[in-house]
């Protein structure tokens, strides 16, 4: 009896030795690859342009698809080669995809395969055969800068000069632009969705100064690259602000009032100018045009003088902004003056006129609002500011006449400057004057900035007297720093 229950205990201790040790578990399946397929859209051997969309799926018995990875071969069947694409991934089963496409016929072989969660690829992509048809090179063409033009340049970037503009534009007689691309000299190309960049000095090769070459190109949205692209030539000039001050003479002495009995000659206005800005050097813009890039870039300060009385048309230089513009922010400085020579940046506009914040005489100039004065001769001089600049008087022997009685008419008011500018010289008239309103405005200010300054004359420094003009420019270029 005791035997058996003996035999039992072993028995059942057996059984729970067995039960709680662990059975062995068979091997995991292996991993197998996902599958592709493609929609029947479009038809297997159609012929297409060639934007074509395409669409595909995947399954995967023992994941799920994580990603695809497609391309497409080229054949092209005049020009008799092939040419293979790079494998792409993409996480979308549809995609619209530029066909190269630059024979008169195309076969294209489009790929696609699945990638499963564990990285394991279709072996057998999926496949679509079809042909497209000879697409268009896009034409590139450079807008600015021009070519064989001359340009001021930096060594660095300022505030107000930010490297050499480049504008361009592309189009395309069967598609699109979607790329720009541009280069300067021997570097590479830099791809863009802008038609409009700033080139900084570090793309240029040393030394600046000199002869520059810029390139652009497009591409559709075929993947066709213009081939010939676009190129010019231009000058970049580094100024070296070596001499003083350059005289624009502007002034039209034809142009002076015919009812003036004692009118100028241009020897006399030269001469007027030459003894004004003692050291100055002239330069005749109604002979030469404007002086080139090369030769303002030599001087410090450029004074332009317009002292005619324009009626017809505005003064010269309200064409010439782009140029002023430049050699102002590569450091140059101006002096501006003339008859009605605010007027000629707003010819066509009745006044009081504010000028516009990208305007010049608004950015450049700083001067929001501009008035004129009667045509009737009532002033007879100017005010300077808190005796830093002297009181000029206008010169009455040079204004014997109606309706100007030894006194200046049209002279431009100021009446709202902008930031960082001084009144320098104030309007001044007869106590007994019907025009006691314009008593007292700025005729003359002066803008101090960062890189350039400025300072604008409201009147003809010409019928002023000759000794006060004289003390009136040592000051304000004294002011100015222009040593």
């Amino acid at each position: 009896m005791i035997k058996q229950r003996i035999y039992l205990v072993l028995l059942f201790s057996s059984v729970l030795l067995w039960i709680s040790c662990e059975r062995p578990t068979s091997p995991e399946n292996p991993n197998e690859p996902p599958n592709t397929t493609m929609a029947n859209i479009p038809r297997e051997n159609d012929t297409l342009f060639a934007l074509v969309k395409l669409h595909w799926d995947g399954e995967d018995n023992d994941g799920y698809i994580s990603k695809y990875e497609y391309r497409y071969i080229t054949k092209r069947i005049f020009i008799g080669d092939s040419i293979v694409q790079e494998w792409k991934e993409t996480d979308q089963t549809s995609l619209v995809v530029p066909f190269l496409s630059d024979d008169e016929l195309n076969l294209q072989i489009f790929q696609v395969r699945s990638v499963d969660n564990k990285g394991f690829v279709d072996p057998t992509p999926a496949e679509k055969r079809f042909y497209t048809i000879q697409t268009v090179f896009p034409e590139t063409e450079i807008l600015y800068p021009k070519n064989n033009s001359t340009y001021f340049v930096n060594d660095k970037p300022t505030d107000w000069w930010q490297g050499i503009k480049l504008n361009y534009f592309g189009f395309d007689k069967d598609g699109q632009i979607v790329e720009y691309a541009w280069a300067v000299d021997d570097t590479d190309w830099h791809w863009t969705n802008d038609t409009s960049v700033v080139i900084t000095p570090d793309y240029f090769s040393k030394p600046l100064s000199g002869q520059h070459t810029i390139r652009v190109t497009s591409r559709d949205n075929t993947n066709l690259i213009d081939p010939d692209g676009k190129e010019i030539i231009i000058n970049l000039i580094n100024p070296s602000f070596e001499k003083k001050i350059l005289v624009i003479d502007a002034t039209t002495e034809s142009n002076f009032p015919a009812g003036l009995v004692n009118k100028a000659n241009d020897a006399q206005v030269d001469a007027f100018y030459a003894d004004v800005f003692e050291g100055s050097d002239s330069w005749d813009f109604n002979k030469n045009g404007m002086p080139p890039v090369d030769v303002l870039g030599q001087y410090k300060c450029i004074v332009w003088h317009s002292d005619d009385l324009p009626f017809s048309k505005p003064h010269a230089i309200a064409n010439y902004t782009d140029a002023i513009e430049d050699y102002l922010n590569v450091g140059g400085n101006i002096i501006i003056g003339g008859w009605r020579i605010l007027k000629s940046f707003a010819w066509t506009d009745n006044f009081p006129i504010v000028f516009e914040q990208n305007s010049f005489v608004n950015q450049y100039l700083h001067i929001v609002s501009v008035d004129e004065t009667s045509l009737i001769g009532d002033f007879k001089g100017a005010a300077g500011l808190n005796g830093i600049y002297p009181d000029i008087k206008v010169d009455s022997l040079k204004l014997v006449g109606f309706p100007y009685n030894g006194m200046l008419g049209n002279i431009n008011l100021i009446l709202l400057p902008a930031g960082f500018t001084d009144g320098i010289y104030f309007y001044q008239n007869a106590n007994d004057s019907p025009y006691y309103q314009y008593r007292g405005r700025t005729v003359g200010l002066r803008y101090y900035g960062t890189s350039f300054q400025a300072t604008v004359l409201g009147f003809p420094l010409f019928f002023i007297e000759k000794e006060n003009a004289k003390i009136m420019a040592r000051e304000i270029l004294k002011q100015m720093g222009i040593n």
